[in-house]
Parts: structure tokens; sequence; C-alpha cells
């Protein structure tokens, strides 16, 4: 029999055209995906299937060595073809049929080709319209005319807020009840597969995020990830420290490039952590900028790293022969930087997390007295109708500044695992 926990079960005995297993990290979402696509081939010998993902080093790295291990728990084996980006399947030496490996990142590509089942795999990681054009472009591939054979697909995927699949398989049912005959939707939690976790899997998600994220992230449930206040774990009073800048103290000094309103946030760590204890806002440009660190801190001894805007390395707040990054590494200055910025979203919930994790613990902290607009800036930014940061508020740049070197430092990893059976 399969390796399965209750909601994988439940999920596999849908009757629906199209199924929806929506689910925290861990869970098993592409392991049960994979048991869809085995069930279909017991069924539907050479009715050949296609896997989606978002990217393809996702297929590479987390679907073709899934498949090996879920085809083998089926009773079944497997032959990947890389360069084909095509999975053989095999009951012995008897071919069962072919999955078809496409990236859901150019939806247009998807062409040329006919399956009679697919799985969709972390389908809402993407952005919602692309999703919806590769959701219509996979249908259109669903030709096979074959007796019982339903052309379904699986989607697999951890719930990113209220986007396609939410639309899809939960408001879309919810206006139109005769679809309910269509789509299926089960939720899991990471605590139904704890069983084939590591035991400080769980642990590690509730340390390392933040409240709101731990519905969506452990419990699989549909949540607002972008509305209201962006750094809603933040609070003036239980996120406040009185710490402040001693004699050989390091400083990490995060730093954000904007002609006449260059900012800075400047950190001690404390046990580990992180806390701001000076900002520096309004700056006129870079060199102005350089000239005031070295003032304040480098000339009383302390050794300073800048984490700055990536972009910096391309223009200056100066000159446009000198980028703002030469200034600061000719200011004598260590710099943190990477080829470009992390994307908005991991550093808002690296921030969030460090403000206040799943643990209820607060491990930034920031002297609220010493840095009024980032304390400002955290209470205040909120989100546009875009679902973006607002950039119009005026409070952006004291917060970019202060959290790139939050993401850098202390970044949210997603822990990644596979169900694998005990082979005897």
């Amino acid at each position: 029999m399969p390796s399965l926990n209750v909601p994988q079960s439940q999920f596999l005995a849908l009757p629906h055209k199209f199924r929806g297993y929506v689910a925290g990290f861990g869970s098993g979402k592409t392991w049960v995906g994979c048991g869809g696509l085995m069930q279909h081939f017991w069924e539907f010998p050479r009715i050949n299937a296609g896997y989606f993902a978002p990217t393809y080093p996702q297929i590479r790295d987390i679907f073709y060595p899934t498949i090996e291990e879920v085809a083998f728990d089926w009773g079944l084996t497997v032959k990947i073809n890389e360069s084909n980006k095509e999975v053989h399947v095999f009951e012995g030496r008897k071919s069962r049929g072919t999955i078809i490996c496409r990236s859901m990142e150019k939806p247009e590509t998807i062409i040329g080709f006919k399956i009679g089942k697919a799985l969709c795999d972390e389908l809402d990681v993407m952005k919602t319209e692309k999703a919806k054009h590769a959701w219509r472009k996979i249908i259109a591939r669903m030709r096979y005319k074959v007796d019982g054979l339903k052309n379904g697909v699986d989607v697999t995927t951890t719930p990113e807020g209220f986007k396609f699949v939410y639309e899809q398989f939960v408001k879309m049912v919810a206006e139109k009840p005769e679809l309910k005959a269509l789509y299926g939707l089960i939720q899991a939690s990471t605590y139904d597969n704890e069983l084939n976790l590591p035991a400080d899997y769980i642990p590690s998600l509730l340390a390392s995020y933040p409240p709101q994220l731990i519905k969506a992230y452990l419990n699989g449930l549909f949540c607002n990830l972008v509305s209201g206040t962006v750094y809603v774990c933040f609070d003036r009073k239980l996120n406040h420290t009185d710490e402040e800048i001693r004699p050989g103290d390091a400083l990490h000094i995060g730093m954000d490039f904007n002609v006449l309103k260059m900012a800075a946030v400047v950190y001690v760590i404390r046990d580990g952590f992180p806390h701001a204890v000076a900002e520096l806002t309004d700056v006129r440009d870079t060199p102005d900028m350089a000239r005031l660190i070295s003032e304040r801190f480098k000339a009383k001894g302390h050794a300073i790293t800048i984490y700055p805007d990536a972009s910096g390395q391309n223009t200056s707040s100066k000159s446009a022969s000198e980028s703002d990054i030469s200034i600061l590494k000719q200011a004598g200055f260590t710099i943190h930087v990477t080829g470009a910025n992390p994307a908005v979203k991991d550093r808002v919930l690296a921030t969030n997390a460090m403000l206040l994790n799943g643990d209820g613990v607060r491990r930034m902290k920031v002297n609220t007295r010493n840095c009024p607009k980032f304390t400002e800036g955290l209470e205040q930014q909120a989100y546009d109708k875009n679902g973006e940061p607002d950039k119009k508020s005026g409070v952006d740049h004291v917060n970019d500044a202060g959290t790139y070197p939050i993401v850098r430092l202390w970044p949210i990893v997603k822990r990644t695992t596979t169900q694998t059976p005990l082979r005897l």
C-alpha cells in the first residue's frame, strides 16, 4: 500500500475533475501530487500526464527525486530523461506512460502535446494573472478521449494569500454551487505529516515565521498576507529597547539611497539579535552620509559594516560616474551587498519574523527614542492597492534601510523535505 497520511488519502479519493491540496510546508504536497500521477498510470496506462512547476529548477531539484521515491512506493519505476524533460513510468519492463515536465514561468510555451492528467505544483507561488494564464494553457492540453478518463488536474500548493487557488477552488465554487461536482479541495497542516518530518522541523518554522504566516505555512489556511500594516508584528512598547552604542561595538548599518532623502539605521548585536540604536534620515547624498557616519561612529573606533541598497552599485546620488557603493568603500567601510536586492516579500517576512515569531519571541528591538523615524515607519507603512509596500507615504526610505541588514543576516529559509517510505 502507498505511504499516505490521512489528508493525503482523502485527497486521492476525491472524485472531482479538479482536485486541490492546499497545505503547509513539509506536509507532503509534492509527494501526494506524485501519488496522483501514479494513481493515474495504474488506472489509465499509456495515457501521458504532465507535471507543471513555477520554474525548471523546481522540476530538477524537487520533482525528479520525489517521483522516483513515490513510483517505488506505488510498485512502479521511472526513468528520467532530463534533456527532454520527461519521466518515463514502468511496471517492470512494461511502459505505463510518460510524464511531460514544463515550467509555468512562460505559460505561452505550454503547447504542442496532449495529456490525460496534470499536476500543477506550488501554483500560488506565481502571480495570480500568470497562474490563470498557465491554468488555461494546461487545460487546453487535456485532450484524450477515453472512457472513464476525467482529463483531471491536481493542484498542490502552500496558501499564498487569497490568490488563484482560493479564487478557483473556494470563491468561484461558493458563487456557483453547480461547480462543486468539478472542484474538490483538501486543506492540510504540517502537523498531519509530522511523523515523516525531522523532530526540529515544526519548531524551526515556529521560530522562523511571524504569527500571521503560521496560519498559511504551518496550518495550510488561506489568510490575507498583503493588506493593512506591512510590519504588523511591530509594537513600539514590546519591541522597545534601552540599548545604546557602547565603546568598541561593531555597528551594522542598513542604507537606502535617495537624493536629499538618504536614510540609514544603525544596529548593534546583543545576545545574537539586532537592536536598532540610531538613525540618520533626510541626508543629502552619499558623500554626506559617508562623512556623517565617519564623524559619528568610525572616528570613535567602531567597526562599520554597511548593508546597502544593491542598486547603489550602478548609480550614484552624487555623480553618474561614481557609484554610491564605491563612495562607501573609499570611506573605509566594510560593504555587505549581493548582486541584487532580496525580494521585497522576503525582506518583509524576515523582518516581521524577527519582530515577533510564531513562538511569541521578539528578537528584533528598536530604541524608539533614538530611532523615531524608523519607529514611525514600522508603525505606519501600509500596502498599496497592488499588494506592495506603499512608496508614497514617505516612510519607505527608512524602512528599506532598516530592513536590508535583517534580510541579509537573518533571512527566512524555506525548509523543504520529502516523505520517504521505508524500504524493506
